[in-house]
């Protein structure tokens, strides 16, 4: 396993380097295909393990990544791309992938909305990402997710 990010509240660990590949629009593919593609443009290349600690609950958990999965990169906002930078910009790349996997399987860190966030900030800060854009990026995802995310307990995903 290779140790991807740690601080005081979580470690996280791959079994592999995770790669990205960028999905392209190609002629022969159907509209379906196509608006696919504009929306989710990423794509994890390899299967991939992870395992998370949290290390305040002193608790493990483990799931994997297929390959082939598809996202949509950073949910930035156009308006503060000049401030944060773009939805599509490498250092966001992973942070994202775990994080979009998260909120698509909440049952994969026991419905932790908080673990979720501190983990993607994590992978930010691993990733390169400054600690002022790293915690407003924390900031705004922990609450878009707590007013508008469906991270309460027992609600099903869509």
């Amino acid at each position: 396993m290779i140790d991807w990010a740690c601080n005081k509240d979580v470690l996280i660990t791959f079994d592999r380097e995770p790669v990205v590949m960028v999905r392209v629009i190609k002629p022969e593919m159907s509209p379906l295909e196509k608006r696919s593609v504009i929306k989710y443009p990423f794509c994890c290349k390899k299967q991939l393990k992870v395992m998370v600690f949290d290390n305040q609950k002193l608790k493990q958990y483990f799931f994997d990544i297929k390959e082939g999965y598809c996202f949509d990169g950073a949910s930035i906002p156009r308006f503060f791309w000049r401030v944060i930078g773009s939805n599509t910009d490498n250092q966001f790349l992973i942070p994202a992938l775990i994080h979009d996997v998260l909120c698509e399987n909440h049952q994969y860190i026991d419905n932790d909305r908080e673990l979720s966030s501190k983990i993607f900030r994590a992978l930010l800060l691993a990733s390169g990402v400054s600690e002022l854009k790293a915690n407003i990026m924390y900031s705004a995802v922990d609450l878009y997710q707590s007013v508008c995310g469906k991270w309460r307990k027992g609600e099903e995903n869509e």
